[in-house]
């Protein structure tokens, strides 16, 4: 066998376990990602638990990168702190290490029992989790069958003259071998799969135990790197957690990579002869004793990372909440003040947006399109924060007030929610077609599409004011807002179609646009206008039906619609 078909096949097992690792993890977010966020969300009031909710995470994702990922996000939305998320880390590093325990086990005979049953829920359906869970077991069984592919592949290499001129100064040069083991593990990202491709090069007699075991070390390190370099964007609260992380997988090895002689041969002792599980019960064991180590120095490093990665005063891209005190979730009646206010800067931001959108269309403005698209991030971030904040302040004994408060906090922020994605992406890729393609409304038509987006936006101030003030009076002003815009809207679609028959060239080629975007501009209407429901039935404004019932002449009744 040529030396490049036998790198090509070892490359392609490597593949196949990181493609494999990759569904796995897909299938279980896919399956119970919300579930798993909720409990990452609600188990992070102090270190142990933390710590144990790490390790669950970690090996259920298979992923400590995966978990690190949404640590960060609930840190940079202020629902976790530094010093908990950091101890989930920890946790993490020890549950991913869970993995490679199980796969070093002698069960390559598990690989097509897992693809087969995975084949038959992804393919049969009988619901959508067990579909991503059909997912999951064939990961399993790819992983499984993609370690058996590369030891098989690694075997001819064991007697490779020119490997051995490469792995042996390796061997006296541990440094190296970290940094080159980090940088690898980086490029894949994936410790779990470098931790296994290791394991199956020195089970095939490729790599030597003593520098398998420094190449772990480096692995470790470099499952620090992915998730510093996949936040690199978030806020400085957000990447306090992975940059801590790693300082502390750092340490680790720092503090171990001088003794390597030394402990090699007690792995040996303690694993016995299988080399395979020496790798795997070395990797789990520099992760628990990081864990004991440092799990009481979590709050040193949260002050520390405070003083390396300062909060930006002032910043205007913070997409962090700003008034969910998470100290007074136990208050419902404060937590209930504060989320209100975190409504209200939601509703600012989705007003602004709304308010820009026009001026998109009239300057025909790709820059401005960017900017109020990147909005959309923010208010999807307050949407989940303040849903997840709500949801923790409901756990509580509410009374029936505050309780109907939080429904309403809850719906309103779902309806912005709705509103920013339409802007987002209905009006702005309306836009976006309109600026691509060069086209222009008419005169009457943009004059009509001008009077109902400002008819829209008196809509959003009047929901704003009925939502803080719950005054029937603006209610009733809302409903009669929405009526009016019908109005508008189908004088606006008549005037339309004339134009179309009179053959219009400005009105034909831009009339799809015209009729999405006033279909768009309705649908913010009706959301806006469900604030209103909840305050004029709660004052006795609104029947039960909008029909009302007739008596026919045979005694009979049936519904007339109230007009």
């Amino acid at each position: 066998m040529s030396g490049f078909e036998l790198l090509l096949k070892i490359a392609g097992g490597v593949a196949l376990l990181l493609w494999a690792t990759r569904m796995v993890r897909t299938g279980v977010m896919r399956a119970y990602g919300s579930h798993l966020r909720r409990f990452l969300g609600s188990a992070t009031r102090n270190t142990v638990t933390a710590f144990g909710m790490g390790i669950g995470m970690a090996g259920i994702l298979q992923s400590s990168t995966a978990t690190a990922l949404l640590t960060v996000a609930f840190a940079g939305k202020g629902l976790i702190a530094i010093a908990p998320a950091l101890a989930v880390m920890l946790g993490a590093d020890v549950g991913s290490t869970l993995v490679v325990q199980v796969l070093s086990l002698d069960i390559s005979w598990l690989s097509p029992v897992l693809v087969l049953l995975g084949f038959v829920l992804f393919t049969t359906r009988p619901s959508m989790t067990l579909r991503h869970m059909g997912r999951v077991l064939i990961g399993l069984g790819l992983m499984l069958l993609s370690l058996k592919l590369v030891v098989a592949a690694s075997e001819p290499m064991r007697d490779s003259v020119t490997l051995q001129n490469i792995l042996i100064p390796l061997s006296e040069e541990p440094v190296i071998a970290v940094i080159l083991a980090a940088l690898i593990t980086w490029v894949t990202h994936s410790s779990v799969a470098m931790v296994l491709l290791i394991m199956s090069l020195t089970l095939a007699g490729v790599v030597p135990p003593a520098l398998g075991l420094t190449l772990v070390l480096g692995a470790n390190v470099g499952a620090g790197i992915v998730p510093m370099a996949l936040t690199m964007a978030e806020t400085p609260a957000a990447r306090r957690i992975p940059v801590g992380n790693f300082l502390f997988r750092l340490l680790g090895v720092l503090m171990i990579l001088p003794f390597m002689k030394l402990i090699g041969p007690y792995v040996a002792e303690i694993s016995g002869p299988d080399l395979g599980r020496q790798i795997a019960n070395f990797h789990t064991a520099f992760n628990l004793g990081l864990a004991l180590v440092f799990l009481p120095f979590v709050g040193l490093m949260t002050h520390f990372m405070a003083r390396v990665l300062p909060d930006r005063p002032g910043s205007a891209d913070d997409l962090r909440p700003k008034y969910l005190d998470v100290t007074v979730i136990k208050s419902p009646t404060v937590a209930v003040a504060c989320a209100t206010r975190e409504v209200l800067r939601l509703a600012d931001v989705v007003e602004n947006m709304l308010r820009r959108v026009i001026e998109v269309f009239s300057g025909n403005d790709p820059v401005l399109l960017e900017e109020v698209s990147q909005s959309d991030d923010l208010v999807d971030d307050l949407h989940e924060a303040i849903k997840l904040y709500l949801t923790q302040v409901s756990k509580n004994q509410l009374d029936e007030e505050t309780s109907s408060r939080c429904v309403e906090l809850i719906a309103f922020t779902t309806n912005l929610e709705h509103i920013g994605d339409i802007i987002d992406k209905n009006l702005l890729e309306i836009a976006n077609q309109k600026i691509k393609k060069r086209l222009e409304f008419s005169e009457q038509g943009w004059k009509e599409l001008v009077d109902l987006h400002r008819r829209t936006l008196d809509q959003m101030q009047l929901a704003m004011t009925a939502f803080v003030s719950g005054d029937v009076d603006i209610a009733r002003q809302l409903i009669a807002g929405k009526e009016q815009f019908r109005t508008m809207e189908q004088a606006a679609g008549e005037k339309h179609l004339q134009r179309l028959r009179d053959g219009r060239i400005e009105s034909i080629e831009s009339s799809a646009l015209h009729i999405d975007m006033i279909r768009d501009l309705k649908r913010i209407n009706s959301h806006l206008t469900s604030v209103a429901y909840p305050i004029l039935d709660a004052s006795g404004e609104l029947r039960e039906s909008r029909l009302r019932v007739r008596p026919k002449s045979e005694g009979n009744t049936v519904a007339e619609v109230n007009g």
